[in-house]
């Protein structure tokens, strides 16, 4: 016990350039000091820890520099971790696939699924539970070869696991559109293999943060239904507006959630009256 103690306390101790040696060495092998120093920095200024690999180096074409580059980015199982950590993720669904398409894409045939589906759930206030669907397209989604091998055709990856790729697209557009305020940068499951737009700025992973107060006043509002929280927003000023547009629809879900869960709750309580008449 004494010894297992002491070595998670020598890990805690560890130094960034022992860690780094870690890293490089288990969960990142063969990548470049640098692009591990932007995996520590990045999780160090979240708040996670670099040994649970919440964040990936991807490598992707810069076209304007005419190089490639490394790019730190979050992996679906962070968007679960931060959605697990809100106290309000109730659950998602199996990835549901659409119909087999058969295909030649860059002279190479493939079979992958249309289209995957998948449903986040997020527990409301008063115990109402609102589902969030995703639906992303195999095509509009899959990764293309690069290097000397650079056509339109798929990747490996995406070659070998059709579904299991598209299936972690799906997931994460659910997980972002259920909890906007944990994240709305893509994940590193998605851009593989893409070309990186250095005009535009790579969106941030977390949207500029909505006051506590203004927050907890929106999601009480939507709590009383969609009559009230269409009031909530009219009123609101510009500035509140924007603070709150990354949560505005999942704010809008909930309070059509709690309208649904009060009817429902209406609805048994008549049926009660009707089969107990005074």
């Amino acid at each position: 016990m004494n010894a297992l103690v002491k070595s998670e306390a020598g890990a805690l101790a560890m130094s960034d350039g022992d860690l780094m040696t870690v890293l490089q060495s288990s969960l990142y092998p063969g990548a470049a000091l640098p692009s591990i120093k932007m995996v520590l920095g990045y999780c160090k200024a979240a708040g996670l820890d670099p040994m649970q690999k919440p964040v990936h180096i991807v490598p992707m074409w810069d076209g304007k520099a005419k190089q490639m580059r490394d790019v730190v980015m979050p992996g679906v199982n962070l968007y679960r971790i931060q959605a697990s950590r809100s106290g309000q993720f109730a659950g998602m669904t199996e990835p549901e696939f659409g119909p087999d398409i058969k295909a030649t894409i860059g002279g190479q045939a493939i079979v992958y699924p249309e289209w995957c589906r998948v449903t986040v759930k997020r527990s409301l206030p008063h115990g109402a539970v609102a589902e969030f669907t995703a639906r992303e397209f195999w095509t509009e989604n899959y990764a293309t070869k690069g290097g000397a091998d650079k056509s339109i055709a798929p990747n490996a990856m995406w070659t070998k696991r059709p579904r299991g790729q598209i299936a972690k697209c799906a997931a994460a557009q659910a997980l972002r559109i259920a909890f906007p305020e944990i994240a709305s940068a893509p994940t590193a499951d998605e851009m593989e293999g893409k070309q990186l737009h250095t005009d535009d700025a790579m969106p941030a992973l977390t949207p500029a943060a909505a006051p506590p107060e203004l927050v907890e006043a929106a999601e009480a509002t939507a709590a009383r239904g969609i009559a009230a929280y269409s009031e909530f927003w009219t009123a609101a000023s510009k500035d509140d507006r924007k603070l709150l547009a990354d949560r505005h629809a999942a704010l809008k879900s909930q309070a059509e959630a709690a309208d649904k869960a009060r009817t429902v709750e209406a609805d048994e309580g008549f049926g009660e009256v009707q089969e107990n008449p005074q």
